[in-house]
């Protein structure tokens, strides 16, 4: 791909395609010419080209004829693999999927962003069934941070391919899932926008499941108005139906049980700074400790985790068959740990979760949107983690601790660049609302998106 094209938005290409400027065809051959000279073979793990180009011509003559489906016509998109493509198996990161019949018929999601335009490049490496913050895998490879300048670090997961494309300016977005941090950390991790939807907002009809009292999809971009117009695509919506949200007497709260805990002192600079700089700008920012989100952790030291829960019963013959030994250990350890959980347990978690639901949105003021850092932590080495389970658990664990607090309140969020941390690395600042407040997440995360960046030039 050339300069010109590589790390584009989707706005920008946008506007080239729908000049004429650019044409669709030459924008995919570009992106598969970027792949195919990308150092990292680990980021995809299938390609799309027959589909694609078809997709690409398509475009190109609605282009011609002045019968544009919208922004989103001819513009390239990456999908993890957990989506079903027609015609292609869904392996959700894992060997033993591999032998499946191919998909019969696309997700519903990725129907809805074909009939905005939007060309499929491929499918998106990830860690195995999902189930991992941390992006490593042994099957396929294990994605590497664009970010990093010296030494391989991780994207962070599962969505550790859809973030590496991204990131490294193959594909101007890429689609990820959401069950404990998927999109959220990924986003942070490699300096790029990761919206989580609530989850529901969109059909997860055709997409393979972790936990599906916890599994939210949404869109991996360089800009939130990128995200917005993907989220308006795959509602059905011909244009985004959201406007810029004042930040003047915008409300947000600082939870500050949990959030802080162990949070590198770069990352919290650079947390601190973007909220001093969201408050000169006429936000009311004010702090809270919310002691409900330790209850969080109390409940899954006491009764085990909601998502391990979940993953045991999904995988459970698997576990105990033949095709645990072709499996990632540690996907493996990690999920037979749900077995513990027992069925009144289970029942007892969802009670508690819906009331500890009702109890933060029960503190928090109308409008009032929460801030938090994404992680405490920037990425760290790969190889560390590939040797060493006791260090690979322990990370994974204070990878997911900070997002997974939007997935068991069911909050919808967004994470956005803020700066960077230890070794140059970026950090990412997380805006959160109650389920069902994604249209004022994105509105306001619009609208904050260059003060939360420093980057004063675009505003």
């Amino acid at each position: 791909m050339s300069i010109e094209y590589k790390g584009k938005s989707i706005a920008n290409l946008a506007a080239m395609l729908q000049t004429g400027a650019l044409a669709p065809r030459d924008l995919i051959e570009a992106t598969f010419d970027a792949i195919a000279n990308h150092s990292d073979r680990a980021v995809f793990t299938c390609l799309l080209q027959d589909r694609a180009r078809a997709e690409a011509d398509a475009a190109a003559r609605r282009l011609k004829e002045g019968r544009s489906l919208g922004l989103l016509d001819g513009v390239p998109f990456a999908w993890k693999d957990l989506f079903d493509i027609e015609g292609v198996t869904t392996t959700a990161g894992s060997v033993v999927l591999s032998d499946q019949e191919p998909a019969r018929t696309d997700a519903d999601v990725v129907k809805a962003l074909a009939s905005s335009g939007m060309v499929s490049v491929g499918k998106t490496n990830m860690s195995e069934f999902a189930f991992s913050g941390l992006g490593l895998n042994p099957h396929y490879g294990t994605p590497r941070n664009p970010a990093s300048t010296n030494e391989d670090r991780i994207t962070g997961g599962s969505s550790s391919g859809s973030a590496a494309a991204v990131a490294a300016g193959l594909v101007p977005a890429a689609m990820g899932t959401d069950t404990g941090g998927s999109i959220r950390i990924p986003a942070a991790f490699n300096g790029i926008v990761g919206y989580k939807a609530t989850r529901g907002r969109y059909s997860m009809r055709g997409v393979y499941p972790l936990a599906k009292s916890l599994d939210s999809l949404g869109p991996l971009t360089r800009t939130v108005q990128d995200a917005m117009w993907i989220d308006a695509a795959m509602r059905g919506l011909t244009a985004p139906q959201i406007s810029r949200r004042p930040l003047v007497g915008q409300r947000f709260v600082i939870a500050e049980t949990v959030f802080f805990d162990g949070a590198e002192e770069g990352v919290a600079n650079a947390f601190e700074a973007s909220v001093e700089r969201l408050a000169r700008a006429g936000a009311v920012i004010r702090r809270q400790a919310f002691p409900v989100i330790s209850e969080i952790f109390g409940l899954m030291s006491e009764r085990g985790p909601l998502v391990t829960a979940e993953a045991f019963a999904l995988h459970k013959d698997r576990l105990s068959g033949s095709e645990a030994t072709r499996m990632d250990p540690r996907v493996v350890a990690r999920a037979r740990l749900g077995e513990a959980t027992s069925l009144p347990d289970y029942l007892h978690i969802l009670e508690r979760r819906e009331a500890m639901q009702a109890a933060f949105a029960a503190a928090l003021a109308p409008g009032e949107l929460v801030l938090a850092p994404t992680l405490p932590h920037v990425a760290p080495l790969i190889e560390p983690l590939r040797r060493n389970d006791d260090l690979f658990f322990a990370t994974n664990g204070k990878t997911l601790r900070n997002t997974l607090i939007g997935n068991f309140f069911d909050w919808c969020g967004v994470s956005l660049p803020c700066g960077f941390g230890e070794a140059d690395m970026p950090v990412g600042l997380m805006m959160s609302g109650l389920a069902g407040d994604d249209d004022a997440v994105l509105a306001t995360a619009l609208a904050a998106e260059p003060l939360v960046r420093n980057d004063i030039s675009s505003m």
